[in-house]
């Protein structure tokens, strides 16, 4: 622009001098001369008017280029991301920032205090109501205790005030963040108890109250016994008879005589004989090749006193003495203690036992006593009714134990759900009940489900025997915060895994009595347990979880307090 304006001058110079001139005297230019520097003036306003048109077409192709060239290496989001962030603000905004960010962490410091005022509260009173309940109701349930409709409310309050507080917490390391403070808070000058450290989660263990047991001890003559027969149900049923057979030979100061495997499961490759004579400190079992030898192979049943007369004495079928005549087990006639139906058993008391089946005979048996109803709150007790030093006396053997501490280690960690999901035969069975125990697979997801929002467990340990179509069915629906749950069960053999090396090192392996046995002592090992209701299965896994201190105040029925939403009509 300097240089159009000094043009401009030296023209006016130029027509200045030219008037001068012209005033002097001096001769007019000629008209040819006139019209030629006309000529040349409006060639020289032409070609500036051209190169000001050129500098504007130039701008106009310049312009976009140099605007698709930014677009293309520039970050438009961070642009408009910085120019929004950089929004200037004056340094006594910044500090009123700053104040309120402060002022709302020490709120939200005397809200976390207050909640874990409550908390503590909460627990003490869930405690104490807990221990009133149990000690006023002595019915059972898979936790061990009956809790009242206010336990379970303040079961659920504590779970919210636990939310909570974890939001309260997240909330102060997000400010805290922004002040460069570090990602974690300094409780430590508290004076409470992070719960999700501490272990007061939602569903914590029962106290199973061991020292208020009421025991009998165990001090056999050493040439009486009781011959044990279990006949009805299998393994788990029989589990639960031998451990009746026990109290029976505890009250009668008897040897227990374990039966043989011609007759019945082969117990020794599920159960460590030994084990419960070393609880009990003294010879209190026998096996029955043991028991055999020391007769000199003539086993003899002197006096067959029947605790049940029916629908049968003793509720053994011809069969199952035929099996034992053929087993070298010789006996006297059946007789029959008292009247006893096993679909309408009579609760019975130690007092009865003593009176109906004291004998001097060396060699007595009782039958089966799977349904006898004797002393029910003494037999079914965390850890049974017999002194002993163990958790419990009736219990998987060692190598099955360590199979499955093995087989967690591997696939589930320490906080998994166990699911026995009984299904094969069990429509029938459960409909034959009233109510039925049979839920439908998407009704059984929708349980599953609250059970693992309340554990908070990430996979879970499926026992069954369904069908692969039901179990997919129920892997699709089992969710939690939008993820699938996964349902573990145990693989097939694979030399490429060692968890369950010891089993096939002894020859166990592929045995479907240590295969259930192993997958009872999985589910007893679990974090939370959702049993199938009207099971044996599930109450020899609830026995195991009382005795080994494992049960926990989330373990459930499945789909407990709730009716099948669909049962089909009877044939």
């Amino acid at each position: 622009m300097d240089r159009a304006t000094s043009s401009d001058n030296e023209d006016d110079r130029q027509n200045l001098i030219g008037d001068g001139e012209r005033r002097s005297g001096a001769k007019s230019p000629s008209p040819s001369t006139f019209q030629i520097d006309g000529i040349n003036n409006r060639f020289v306003d032409s070609a500036r008017l051209g190169f000001g048109c050129r500098k504007r077409y130039l701008l106009a192709v310049i312009l976009p280029l140099f605007v698709l060239i930014v677009f293309i290496t520039t970050d438009i989001k961070s642009v408009f991301r910085t120019g929004v962030s950089n929004i200037g603000f004056d340094s006594s905004s910044v500090s009123r920032m700053r104040e309120s960010e402060l002022r709302a962490l020490y709120m939200l410091r005397q809200q976390q205090l207050g909640l874990f005022k409550l908390w503590n509260h909460t627990f003490g009173n869930l405690t104490r109501s807990d221990a009133v309940v149990s000690k006023g109701n002595s019915s059972s349930s898979p936790a061990g205790n009956d809790r009242s409709q206010l336990a379970l409310f303040l079961d659920d309050l504590r779970a919210d005030l636990l939310s909570q507080i974890s939001l309260n917490k997240q909330t102060q390391q997000v400010l805290l963040s922004s002040h460069q403070l570090g990602n974690s808070l300094d409780l430590s000058s508290d004076n409470f108890t992070d719960p999700s450290i501490g272990g007061l989660g939602r569903c914590g263990k029962v106290d199973q109250g061991w020292s208020e047991r009421k025991t009998i001890e165990w001090k056999p003559e050493s040439n009486k016994y009781l011959f044990a027969i279990c006949v009805s149900g299998q393994m788990s049923n029989h589990l639960i008879c031998l451990e009746k057979h026990m109290f029976f030979a505890a009250v009668l100061n008897r040897v227990l005589v374990i039966p043989s495997s011609k007759v019945d499961y082969e117990f020794q490759r599920v159960l460590d004989i030994e084990h419960i004579n070393k609880c009990v400190g003294r010879k209190v079992v026998l096996a029955y090749e043991e028991f055999a030898e020391s007769q000199k192979n003539h086993v003899h049943i002197e006096r067959f006193i029947c605790y049940f007369s029916q629908p049968q004495p003793c509720f053994v079928d011809d069969e199952r003495i035929k099996k034992l005549k053929s087993s070298g087990v010789s006996m006297n006639k059946l007789e029959t203690a008292w009247e006893e139906d096993v679909k309408k058993p009579i609760q019975r008391t130690i007092h009865d036992i003593i009176s109906k089946f004291s004998s001097d005979d060396a060699v007595i048996a009782i039958g089966d006593v799977f349904f006898a109803d004797v002393e029910r709150d003494w037999v079914m007790q965390p850890g049974g009714p017999i002194a002993h030093g163990c958790k419990t006396l009736i219990e998987p053997s060692r190598l099955i134990v360590l199979t499955a501490q093995r087989f967690v280690q591997t696939f589930l960690g320490d906080n998994f759900i166990a699911l026995h999901f009984r299904r094969h035969g069990f429509l029938k069975f459960c409909n034959a009940k009233k109510p039925s125990c049979f839920y439908p697979v998407p009704q059984a997801a929708e349980c599953i489900n609250r059970v693992v929002e309340r554990a908070n467990s990430p996979v879970i340990y499926l026992s069954t025997d369904a069908a692969e179509s039901e179990t997919g069915l129920l892997q699709s629906l089992v969710v939690f915060n939008g993820k699938t749950v996964p349902l573990v069960t145990r693989p097939a053999r694979n030399s490429a895994e060692k968890w369950d090396a010891l089993l096939y090192r002894h020859s166990l392996e592929g045995d479907t009595q240590v295969e259930a046995m192993l997958d009872k002592t999985i589910c007893a090992l679990s974090a939370v347990f959702i049993g199938s209701p009207g099971s044996t299965f599930t109450e020899d896994i609830l026995r195991l979880r009382k005795g080994w201190g494992s049960a926990s105040l989330c373990d459930e029925y499945l789909c407990q307090g709730e009716l099948p939403n669909f049962i089909a009509d009877d044939e």
